[in-house]
């Protein structure tokens, strides 16, 4: 019976040997975390602001800082298709997010935007505007063809504002 015992009490010892690492692994990440909230709350993160603005009576709310953004609207395109017999028109509307002091620049130069962005829509393929990802992909394509036109710093976004194939 003695040595019934001994195990035991060696089997204990094990058991709390093994839970030692999880518990300091536990403490070590509540720590971390503790750590982590302080720093971001005292303003030692670059890219985190501490200070959130409250809206009066409701729950604080993210404010972003669009400065001096204006927003161009490119002439809209219809393009037509024909593939096997089938004929279809996609509507195209966007318009161009750029800095309020380039606004006069990228207007004088539209004429350049809508023949570039004519040319790419026509240049594609039926098959090409109905995959599901493509209204990403197109305007990826879209934006840099159209920074290339209106040289760099520009442009800094174009919104699709209708996407329509009939």
């Amino acid at each position: 019976m003695a040595e019934t015992g001994e195990q035991t009490e060696t089997n204990k010892k094990k058991s709390r040997r093994s839970r030692l690492p999880l518990i300091l692994g536990l403490f070590l990440a509540g720590l971390g975390g503790a750590g982590g909230f302080v720093a971001v709350r005292a303003g030692m993160v670059p890219f985190v602001s501490a200070e959130t603005p409250v809206a009066e009576g409701g729950p604080a709310r993210h404010v972003v800082d669009f400065g001096d953004l204006v927003f161009v609207p490119v002439e809209p395109l219809v393009v037509s298709y024909a593939e096997a017999g089938q004929s279809r028109h996609l509507r195209f509307r966007a318009e161009l997010e750029v800095p309020a002091k380039q606004a006069a620049e990228v207007t004088r130069v539209m004429p350049r935007v809508v023949d570039v962005l004519n040319t790419y829509l026509r240049a594609l393929r039926l098959s090409d505007l109905e995959e599901s990802g493509a209204i990403l992909r197109l305007r990826g394509q879209m934006l840099r063809r159209v920074q290339a036109v209106v040289g760099e710093g520009r442009v800094n976004d174009l919104l699709v504002m209708e996407f329509v194939l009939d």
